[in-house]
């Protein structure tokens, strides 16, 4: 089956040549045999003379001219070919000269080009290239920005603050130290109860302790309890001369900080067990001394008690690096400095 249309009819099928049998009609295209006679009206196939006229002995049906127009009928007119074949020659003759001489402007070009392009090169080269200049919106060059080669000053180190009484001049007080009411550390908040400041560092501490700090030059001596789930925790910070004098404190420290009672706190690790620890960061050593409110005696199984210490031992830290922050970034800000 063919696609999208009908289907063409066969072609008729031709009789082979040879003699026609009696009576019969000479097949397509053929010319009657000898004595034979075109029918009434027809013309004999190619041509010949008209119903009543005989082609003569030997003749051949009048042909086609193959050049029409052409002088003597069957004679091709060589002049008109001769000039077609002349001017065609001409025309091709005239394109090859257009396209060498377009070929010609093209490769002229190019070499221009190259020559003004090196010329440029070799000025530029002599006379140290072409400067460049900025042009402000009011139409006047402006210089090109320039950048300073010296790097700037790193920004101050907030310990050097907390370890130099030189550079450690902010003021200092219990409630700045521990300001508020409250304090939270990971989502763990305590309340704050009383806090006290004192010159005599010895005198608010427990066992060799004050011994301790006095032997390395304790200024002051801070202290603040705080409070959770019947654990109270005081936290003692004492501030030195110099940061080795905190450090010797705190490997030198025996007996702890006194707890601090008041404001709604009553007297705890007295009599008893309690968890004392110490630590320091640049002049500043700082003591926790932690236990149960109602006397109960700490054990190492007292989970509570342990995570209260180590809250109250980080932000305490946590204070104290704050205050020399503050104090780095005054410095950094102020004027000539």
């Amino acid at each position: 089956m063919s696609f999208g249309g009908p289907q063409w009819p066969q072609e008729p099928q031709q009789q082979g040549q040879g003699q026609q049998g009696h009576g019969q009609q000479p097949g397509y295209g053929q010319q009657p045999g000898f004595g034979g006679q075109p029918e009434y009206g027809q013309q004999p196939y190619g041509g010949g003379q008209p119903y009543g006229g005989q082609p003569g002995p030997g003749q051949q049906p009048a042909q086609p001219n193959p050049f029409p127009g052409a002088q003597g009928g069957d004679t091709p007119d060589w002049g008109a070919l001769a000039d077609a074949s002349a001017n065609r020659n001409r025309r091709k003759r005239w394109l090859l000269i257009g396209g060498g001489t377009l070929a010609t402007l093209a490769v002229g070009a190019i070499v221009a080009t190259a020559i003004v392009s090196t010329n440029k090169t070799g000025d530029e080269a002599k006379n140290g290239g072409v400067p460049t200049v900025s042009v402000s919106p009011t139409g006047s060059p402006t210089p090109d920005p320039t950048f300073s080669s010296v790097a700037p000053p790193p920004p101050p180190n907030p310990k050097d603050y907390i370890s130099d009484p030189k550079k450690d001049k902010a003021p200092l007080s219990a409630e700045s130290l521990f300001p508020g009411k409250k304090m939270s550390m990971n989502g763990r908040p305590y309340k704050k109860g009383a806090t006290s400041a004192t010159a005599n560092c010895a005198a608010v501490t427990q066992g060799g302790l004050g011994a301790v700090l006095k032997k390395n030059g304790c200024q002051k001596l801070l202290r603040a309890t705080y409070v959770k789930d019947g654990v109270a925790i005081t936290v003692g910070v004492a501030v030195f001369p110099s940061e080795a004098a905190a450090l010797k404190a705190k490997a030198q420290a025996s007996g702890g900080i006194a707890p601090l009672a008041g404001a709604g706190v009553r007297e705890f690790c007295r009599a008893t067990v309690c968890l004392r620890r110490s630590n320091s960061i640049g002049r500043y050593a700082y003591f926790t001394q932690a236990g149960f409110a109602n006397g109960k005696k700490v054990t190492k199984a007292d989970k509570p008690i342990f995570q209260a210490s180590d809250d109250l031992g980080t932000f305490a830290f946590n204070q104290i690096y704050a205050r020399g922050r503050t104090q780095a970034s005054a410095a950094a800000n102020a004027p000539g400095e």
